[in-house]
């Protein structure tokens, strides 16, 4: 499976399943001489820890990582950083149901019909669980990318019910369940949810992630784009369904003149009047804020049965057990972040070592 690693610099591969013992991640090409403990790195996953509220899944994992390599009294030494997290929470049991069955939605069939075997348990290597690897080596990507850079998200649709622009305030993310920008739209969503959740059933969401403090230049033309590697950086969290830069889709119904962000001179400084490009032009940040929103599906690990088939060609339905999230869209928030931070990181060195 080469498709575990990613970057190019900032290089990372996640390795572990969801209900093996442990999961993890080991980083190359983190620059010697940056200060780094666990407590760097755990901060970002007890923002990910899944069983924080009642609308996300009730599996308690500590979440506990550890440095096994790449560190030496407090410092990166510029060899690979290997991280680890154990699975301390596993209920396999739930599975057994499914061993020799493909629920729908999932990579079931899929990972079947590629490998000729399957985890069954959690979805293995499939589940959502592998992110908190990816969010941990985000703690590394932070460091590098230094306090200028300033990396926040948001949940703004869950289901048919957005977020008011009006009502937006940033104040607001940590203040709620939900990450929601909106206080009035996060009182509302939690009668929602809570209604999706007593059915047995899931819904879909929609996260907002932006970058501040970008320096204009990053990016790599014309395959390396700086908002194709985010998209695909999105793109491959699990649920991810659809990606989007600056205004996205609604460019299509834009006229030229009102979709050309225009500049003027400021303080001897080119200023750009508004953002629809999303902070990048020509796959090379313009220096605003990065600016990009992915949709999930909805959890496809539901009670309502559903119809599917098994290994043996038998038709059958599945209502799956074990405990999952109601709408996965709401911990895809700090992964969203941390995708965001790996990427910004792996172009960061890239320019640094081609234009200094």
């Amino acid at each position: 499976m080469a498709g575990n690693t990613f970057g190019t610099l900032f290089r990372y591969t996640t390795w572990g399943e969801s209900h093996g013992p442990a999961i993890g991640v080991v980083v190359d090409g983190v620059p010697p001489g940056l200060a780094l403990d666990e407590a760097d790195i755990q901060t970002w996953l007890d923002k990910r820890r899944p069983g924080s509220s009642r609308f996300t899944t009730q599996r308690r994992e500590a979440d506990q990582v550890k440095i096994l390599s790449g560190t030496f009294e407090g410092k990166t030494t510029g060899t690979p950083i290997s991280l680890m997290i154990e699975n301390t929470d596993v209920r396999s049991k739930d599975y057994d149901a499914i061993e020799d069955a493909f629920r729908p939605g999932h990579a079931d069939y899929t990972y079947f019909k590629k490998y000729g075997i399957r985890d069954h348990r959690g979805g293995g290597r499939a589940s959502a669980r592998e992110t908190a690897a990816r969010v941990a080596a985000s703690g590394i990507a932070r460091k590098i990318l230094g306090e200028s850079i300033a990396i926040r998200g948001a949940l703004v649709q869950i289901g048919p019910h957005k977020v008011a622009p009006a009502r937006w305030d940033w104040d607001a993310v940590a203040a709620n369940p939900f990450f929601c920008p909106d206080p009035v739209m996060a009182k509302e969503w939690e009668s929602y949810l809570d209604a999706i959740r007593k059915s047995g059933n899931s819904v879909g969401a929609v996260i907002q992630i932006e970058a501040e403090g970008v320096p204009a230049g990053l990016g790599e033309p014309v395959y390396d784009r700086l908002d194709a590697d985010l998209a695909k950086a999105l793109m491959s969290i699990n649920a991810a369904k659809g990606v989007e830069i600056g205004a996205g889709f609604e460019a299509a119904a834009l006229l030229g003149d009102a979709n050309a962000d225009e500049m003027r001179m400021e303080n001897g400084n080119a200023t750009f009047l508004s953002n629809h490009a999303g902070g990048v032009l020509g796959g090379i940040a313009t220096g605003q804020p990065i600016v990009a929103r992915f949709a999930v599906k909805p959890t496809s690990s539901i009670a309502i049965p559903r119809k599917s088939v098994d290994r043996s060609g038998s038709d059958v339905d599945i209502a799956t057990k074990g405990r999952h999230d109601p709408c996965v869209g709401i911990r895809a928030v700090p992964v969203g972040e941390a995708m965001m931070a790996n990427v910004l990181a792996d172009h960061l060195l890239r320019h640094k070592a081609q234009c200094g």
